[in-house]
C-alpha cells in the first residue's frame, strides 16, 4: 500500500483514483453476447457455456433432484449458518416493511401511497473464483418479503455442469426454484430478453465482475431495471490508536481477496499507526490461501495519514466508500458525521465480514463513489411506490379552483376543463 501524508483535497481525486475500466473494450465484447442471447436464445447461452465455462449442458435448468441432494453435499455447521443468517436477514429487512400511507391532505381529498412487488425479478450469483451462496440470502430474502410473483437465479456451473450445492441449499431454503445455469454477461442478456428456459424479469440483481456490470448497465436500454452500477469491492477503514492493528489488517485483506480490481484505503491520524497497519497486513497476507488476489489488489490501495478529523471525515464522504469501518475513540461523533457510503462498521468488534454474511444488514451495496447516490440493497429494491387519490365532490370544489388557475397558466386548457366540466356539473345538478 502507498502512503500519502495530509494529501491536499485537490489530489484526492487522483490519489484515491478505483481501477479503471477499459469500458470500450469490454462493451465491444458484451454488446454481440447480448445480441446473439437475444436473436438464439438457449442455444447461444449453450454455446457460451461452452465457450466460457468450458462445459457442454444437457439443461439450462437445475432440475429437482440436483436441489434435493444440495442439503447432503453440505457439511450440518454450513447449513446451520446458512439459517442463522437467513433469520437475521430475514428479521431485519422484513422490519424495513412500510404499512400504506393515508393522508386527508385538505377536506374532500384523500391521498395514498402503498408498496406493491416487482412482479419479475433476476438474481445474479457470481460463482467464479469463490460461490456466494451469501448473495442467495442477501437477494432472495428481500425478495420473498416483498412478494415477488417470480423470482429467477442465474449463477455459472463448474466443469462438470453442476451448481455449487451451498447455492442450490440456499436458494431452496429460501424457496427458489427457478436456478439456470449460466454466468456472464450471456445470462445478463438472457434475464433482459428472455429464452426458451429462461423467462424475462423486470429488474436484474446482483454482482459480477466487469463483464457483468456492462451487461447490466445495457440492459436498462431495453426497459429493464438495474439495482445499482457496482463494481469491484472496496472497503475503507479509519482507525486511530484505540483500534487494534491486528484487526484492521484483517478487515483491509478480507475486501482485497475479493479481486485484484478490489481496492482499500487506510486512514489514520499517524504514520506511527499507519505503518503498524502496514506491516500486520504484510504478515497475516502471507497466510492467505487467495494471497495472490489480495497482493494485486493492495497495489490499488492506500494508506492516508491525516491529521486532521475534520479533513478525515472530508475525505470519506469525498470517497464515499462501499464499506466503511469506523474505529476510533469518538466513534458515534464520527458516525453522525457521515453521509456518503454504502454500509457503516462501528466498534472494534465490528468486522465488515459480519455485515457481509450474517449480520441482517444487506451486502448488495453500492461501489465506485455510487454511495453518494445510490442505497444498497433493501426490501425497497424489491417493490415500487404507487399513490392514489380520491376526491369527493366537496373535495373537487375546494380543490378544484386551485387546479384550473394552474392550468390555465401553463397554457393547458384541456387539463383545465377536466376540471371545470366537473365543477359546472357539481354546479347544474346543485350537489
Amino acid at each position: 500500500m502507498k502512503m500519502l501524508v495530509n494529501p491536499e483535497d485537490s489530489s484526492w481525486k487522483k490519489e484515491l483514483a478505483r481501477p479503471v475500466f477499459k469500458t470500450k473494450a469490454i462493451n465491444k465484447i458484451v454488446k454481440p453476447i447480448l445480441r446473439k442471447i437475444k436473436k438464439n436464445g438457449d442455444k447461444a447461452l449453450l454455446k457460451f457455456a461452452h465457450e466460457y465455462d468450458h462445459v457442454d449442458l444437457e439443461s439450462l435448468l437445475v432440475d429437482e433432484i440436483e436441489i434435493q441432494a444440495a442439503a447432503a453435499a453440505i457439511s450440518p455447521d454450513l447449513r446451520e449458518a446458512i439459517q442463522t443468517a437467513k433469520q437475521n436477514i430475514e428479521k431485519f429487512h422484513a422490519a424495513q416493511a412500510n404499512p400504506e400511507l393515508v393522508e386527508e391532505v385538505m377536506p374532500g381529498v384523500v391521498c395514498r401511497r402503498k408498496s406493491m412487488p416487482i412482479q419479475k425479478v433476476g438474481l445474479y450469483i457470481p460463482g467464479g473464483t469463490a460461490p456466494l451462496f451469501s448473495t442467495v440470502l442477501m437477494l432472495g430474502v428481500p425478495a420473498k418479503l416483498a412478494g415477488c410473483k417470480e423470482i429467477v437465479l442465474c449463477t455459472p456451473p463448474n466443469l462438470e455442469g453442476k451448481i455449487h450445492p451451498a447455492i442450490l441449499y440456499t436458494a431452496e431454503l429460501i424457496g427458489i426454484r427457478k436456478i439456470v445455469k449460466s454466468g456472464g454477461a450471456q445470462a445478463i442478456g438472457a434475464l433482459t430478453f428472455g429464452t426458451e428456459s429462461v423467462p424475462a424479469v423486470d429488474k436484474i440483481f446482483g454482482p459480477g465482475n466487469q463483464f457483468v456490470t456492462a451487461a447490466k448497465q445495457m440492459a436498462t436500454k431495453y426497459g429493464v431495471a438495474i439495482d445499482m452500477p457496482a463494481g469491484p469491492s472496496e472497503v475503507l477503514v479509519y482507525a486511530d490508536d484505540s483500534a487494534n492493528a491486528a484487526f484492521v489488517a484483517a478487515d483491509l485483506l478480507s475486501q482485497a481477496e475479493h479481486g485484484v480490481d478490489s481496492q482499500v484505503v487506510l486512514v489514520t491520524p499517524t504514520e506511527k499507526i499507519a505503518k503498524r497497519i502496514k506491516k500486520e497486513v504484510e504478515s497475516q497476507l502471507e497466510e492467505l490461501p487467495r494471497k495472490d488476489i489480495a497482493q494485486k489488489a493492495l497495489k490499488n490501495s492506500v494508506a492516508v495519514v491525516m491529521e486532521s478529523q475534520e479533513k478525515a471525515i472530508d475525505l470519506i464522504n469525498f470517497y464515499a466508500p462501499e464499506h466503511l469501518i469506523i474505529a476510533v475513540k469518538n466513534e458515534e461523533e464520527v458516525v453522525d458525521q457521515i453521509v456518503n457510503a454504502g454500509s457503516v462498521f462501528i466498534g472494534n468488534f465490528t468486522p465488515e465480514s459480519a455485515g457481509d454474511y450474517a449480520s441482517g444488514t444487506n451486502h448488495t451495496l453500492p461501489t465506485y463513489g455510487y454511495a453518494r447516490n445510490y442505497s444498497g440493497v433493501s426490501l425497497d429494491s424489491f417493490v415500487k411506490k404507487i399513490t392514489y387519490q380520491k376526491i369527493s365532490p366537496e373535495g373537487l370544489k375546494v380543490l378544484g379552483p386551485t387546479v384550473e388557475i394552474m392550468a390555465e397558466n401553463e397554457l393547458l386548457e384541456a387539463h383545465k376543463n377536466a376540471v371545470s366540466i366537473r365543477l359546472n356539473y357539481l354546479k347544474k345538478n346543485k350537489l
